[in-house]
């Protein structure tokens, strides 16, 4: 009887490894294009909607996204990140759950741990400043105020982390 569980209990691991399971595969990118016409819009503490080519990013951006399994979307409390992943977790039917970016080193522990995949939605200075907490170096620096088009492929498995870098 021992030696089947033993048998039952490597062939589940074999499964889990073979699969990619146990793997965390996390999607970070910056909000698109901000409406800057709209009054008091450039001021650190505006909350401006998307403009017409941070919509048409936002568009785009669903079948960039559409060929990973997305287990979960995160975003700051900002109309421009919330509508950047709208069209996305509307076409997958899952809810934006919201995460405060002042506090993304216990943010950036909880996603090491998920085993799932993820997106995540920040801002110029700290979508750059997630990557580096989650692998662990300070490697990515933050975005131009018009870069817009830049966002990272974080893998996490057996606690060790990689970020590709990519452009859409």
């Amino acid at each position: 009887m021992m030696r089947i569980k033993k048998y039952w209990f490597l062939l589940i691991i074999a499964f889990i490894r073979l699969n990619g399971l146990g793997q965390t595969t996390i999607i970070l990118l910056r909000h698109a294009e901000k409406d800057t016409t709209l009054q008091g819009s450039t001021m650190m503490t505006a909350n401006p909607p998307l403009s017409k080519a941070g919509k048409e990013r936002a568009a785009r951006l669903v079948s960039i996204l559409e060929k990973y399994k997305v287990d979960e979307i995160y975003s700051t409390d900002y109309t421009r990140t919330k509508e950047t992943i709208a069209p996305f977790a509307n076409r997958i039917n899952k809810p934006i759950q919201l995460y405060d970016p002042k506090t993304i080193s216990a943010f950036a522990e909880q996603l090491r741990n998920e085993n799932k995949t993820i997106v995540v939605i920040g801002h110029s200075n700290t979508t750059p400043a997630l990557v580096n907490l989650l692998v662990k170096e300070n490697k990515f620096k933050t975005l131009d105020d018009n870069e817009y088009g830049t966002y990272w492929i974080v893998k996490i498995k057996d606690g060790k982390a990689e970020a590709e870098e990519m452009k859409y």
